[in-house]
């Protein structure tokens, strides 16, 4: 799933490629991807882009018109750059094109979603907070005034395990399973620690952990063109995606703990005080 790493990097991408530019064409494939109906996604259709922005993991495209075409990747989605898209009309099928958005020069992008489960979605707007998940955003960890203090104030209270708050978009927005597992690796804490339990010097750690590993992310993958992001978000993780493998740090090795639809990865030497924890979907497999 691209995080708020990748679609910083997006971003900018885009900015680079898409601002001073009229989009000529905006066709949805897949019958799922569009979530608004009102207006049309053919209404963006002769807008210049003005802007890209970023909320959290979606990405905000304005048009000088007044609309924007917002776009969440979901889990599985991921968007392809042309400098020349191919002639014709793309076929709604069941191949993995969900939209093509066409620029006058003949460039442009399609989005794209592997698997089953449909969830990438796309958004015509007047404004950023018609789209639910924006209106429900938490603050953005990276912005000039999230500092310590108000990540503490976002944790006191807060009855959750420490993964489960870290990918809450509603409570710290962008971060999702794979930063989530690094950040707590960077911070030497369990991700099945109570988010309000933290001591200010916990807190303190936390919050250094999660501006480094996210800003040390958004660097590696400034200027890098769509197609290079997802090598390069996967050779900068420690532990996330690396179960059996040796830590970087202590050289113990990374384990996992599964879920019904995902799963974490954690050192025990740097996070748990040696101590295993407990996978209860493979100790059932196991009975």
């Amino acid at each position: 799933m691209p995080e708020l790493p990748e679609v910083e990097a997006l971003r900018e991408f885009l900015t680079e490629h898409l601002v001073g530019h009229e989009v000529i064409r905006v066709l949805p494939v897949a019958v799922s991807v569009l979530k608004t109906y009102d207006p049309p996604a053919t209404a963006f259709e002769g807008s210049e882009v003005v802007a890209v922005r970023r909320h959290g993991k979606f990405l905000d495209i304005e048009g000088d018109g007044g609309l924007r075409l917002v776009i969440h990747l979901a889990r599985a989605g991921w968007l392809q750059w042309k400098d020349r898209l191919p002639d014709g009309l793309p076929r709604p099928g069941k191949g993995p094109l969900a939209l093509r958005a066409a620029l006058e020069t003949g460039a442009g992008f399609d989005l794209t979603e592997a698997g089953t489960q449909k969830k990438l979605a796309v958004y015509v707007v007047r404004e950023p907070l018609e789209v639910p998940g924006i209106a429900r955003l938490g603050p953005d960890p990276l912005a000039a005034d999230f500092d310590e203090a108000r990540l503490a104030a976002l944790l006191k209270g807060e009855r959750r395990q420490l993964k489960g708050a870290l990918r809450d978009q509603s409570l710290i927005a962008g971060v999702g399973n794979a930063y989530s597992d690094e950040i707590l690796h960077a911070a030497r804490m369990s991700p099945f620690k109570l988010a309000a339990s933290l001591t200010p010097e916990e807190t303190h750690g936390l919050y250094e952990a999660l501006r480094g590993t996210l800003t040390e992310a958004v660097e590696r993958s400034h200027g890098l063109a769509a197609g290079r992001l997802k090598a390069e978000k996967k050779s900068g993780l420690r532990v996330h995606g690396r179960t059996g493998e040796a830590c970087p740090v202590c050289g113990d090795t990374v384990r996992e703990v599964s879920f019904s639809d995902s799963s974490l990865q954690y050192c025990p030497t740097c996070q748990t005080g040696g101590k295993p924890l407990a996978d209860r979907r493979m100790s059932r497999l196991l009975r």
